[in-house]
């Protein structure tokens, strides 16, 4: 039989099963994360003048490691910023252990965030003529099927 709790008993979220003290300090360490970047302390000729978002921070289930998912306003090449990250990483996990109250500060990483990109390529499909069609057709055929022999809704 299959539960829904975690091995101590809590309840896990449904986003790939991360707990709520999980996405709770991920989310905390989202927003420190932010406010370190947009002070611009990283000295990196790669991070000079780009924006960054970070989109989420997912934390490990014993709070000792955590991946940052960052985008770059403007579409700047990923691979450098990612690359710069990476080395800038402890620096950065100092700065974010004066910024948040954990008894430890997780190991930092970052990833590039394809999420936009796979989102903008799911709305282009949508949107495709074949695909618009085939869905107007299934929106009538849902709509007669909702009225009776008299052509009345129910």
């Amino acid at each position: 039989m299959a539960h829904s709790r975690g091995a101590k008993g809590r309840a896990k979220d449904s986003r790939q099963g991360r707990s709520q003290r999980q996405l709770r300090v991920g989310e905390e360490l989202r927003h420190a994360l932010a406010a370190v970047l947009a002070r611009g302390e990283l000295r990196d000729p790669h991070l000079a003048e780009v924006s960054l978002t970070v989109t989420e921070v997912r934390v490990s289930p014993d709070l000792k490691s955590a991946t940052a998912f960052v985008v770059p306003l403007g579409g700047a090449d990923l691979d450098p910023i990612i690359a710069a990250l990476n080395h800038a990483a402890s620096f950065l996990r100092g700065q974010l252990g004066q910024e948040v109250q954990l008894r430890h500060t997780p190991r930092l990483s970052f990833q590039a965030d394809h999420s936009f990109d796979e989102a903008a390529r799911i709305n282009a499909i949508l949107h495709h003529p074949r695909v618009a069609q085939d869905v107007e057709a299934d929106e009538e055929e849902s709509g007669d099927a909702d009225q009776d022999e008299d052509g009345h809704g129910e």
